[in-house]
């Protein structure tokens, strides 16, 4: 999804300050864009963010190669997949950095060169708004990310300075290939479990990034994408049930609305 957004940036005419920890893929995307808009402005940054000293160094990197930052969006994140009794604490913590620390600290070195009517997007999700079960660490991140946006958003509004926050549905990225799945799991099982989660995700990415530049323009507070986040949302707000029920519920009543479209 960073991907599209980087790309809807560049459309609009913005200069780019892209962060990855994949210098080739990063390297890639940012050749890309410049071949597709000539003259267009792209510097590139590479940084594991689960590690604090680099995403300070990225930060001092960040402000060192700009003077004013219109839009902020910390769109870094990873999955971890598995029961509490069964995810190790280190890899508990690697969520929380990436999802979460590292977004509050970017936050925090660069909010000073925010100008009024800048804007921050924080990328939370749909499990942001309810915790199913195997989702502890994944949940918690983005749920923190959800709150510290929301109070943030409250102290910033007298300086100008919106804030959205985004709960994307089942997006279609690389991020359930790329999830560590906890346990003591075989490689087929893991692979399984891989697959299962990566049929969920069902939404183009190109189409929850230009929702999200809109967001942006209009200056929206909060952003749920797809319907598969959006059911849930509302269920679980009027009516409070287990995770399990509405999660079948709501692939149900997607699957409806799809077959409608078609």
């Amino acid at each position: 999804m960073g991907e599209h957004l980087a790309r809807g940036l560049a459309e609009r005419g913005s200069a780019l300050l892209l962060v990855d920890r994949d210098a080739a893929k990063l390297d890639g995307v940012a050749s890309s864009i410049r071949s597709t808009f000539p003259g267009s402005s792209v510097r590139t940054f590479v940084a594991d963010l689960s590690e604090r000293d680099a995403v300070e160094r990225v930060a001092a990197d960040l402000l060192a190669g700009t003077e004013r930052i219109d839009l902020l969006i910390n769109n870094a994140g990873v999955a971890l997949a598995g029961r509490f009794d069964q995810i190790s604490m280190d890899d508990f913590d690697w969520v929380l950095a990436i999802n979460f620390h590292a977004p509050v600290l970017l936050t925090h070195h660069l909010l000073p060169r925010i100008t009024p009517g800048g804007h921050i997007v924080n990328v939370s999700s749909l499990f942001g708004l309810v915790g199913p079960a195997g989702q502890t660490a994944y949940s918690s991140s983005k749920f923190a990310l959800r709150g510290f946006s929301e109070a943030l958003r409250n102290e910033l509004l007298p300086r100008g300075i919106g804030i959205t926050s985004v709960h994307p549905g089942g997006i279609r990225t690389g991020i359930a290939l790329n999830a560590r799945i906890g346990g003591n799991l075989s490689d087929v099982d893991v692979k399984k479990a891989k697959d299962e989660f990566n049929k969920l995700l069902i939404f183009p990415a190109d189409k929850a990034a230009e929702l999200m530049l809109e967001a942006v323009k209009t200056r929206k507070p909060r952003l749920l994408i797809g319907l598969s986040a959006k059911i849930p949302d509302v269920v679980a707000r009027v009516a409070p049930m287990s995770f399990g029920t509405l999660e079948r519920r709501a692939t149900k009543l997607a699957r409806m609305a799809r077959k409608i479209r078609r």
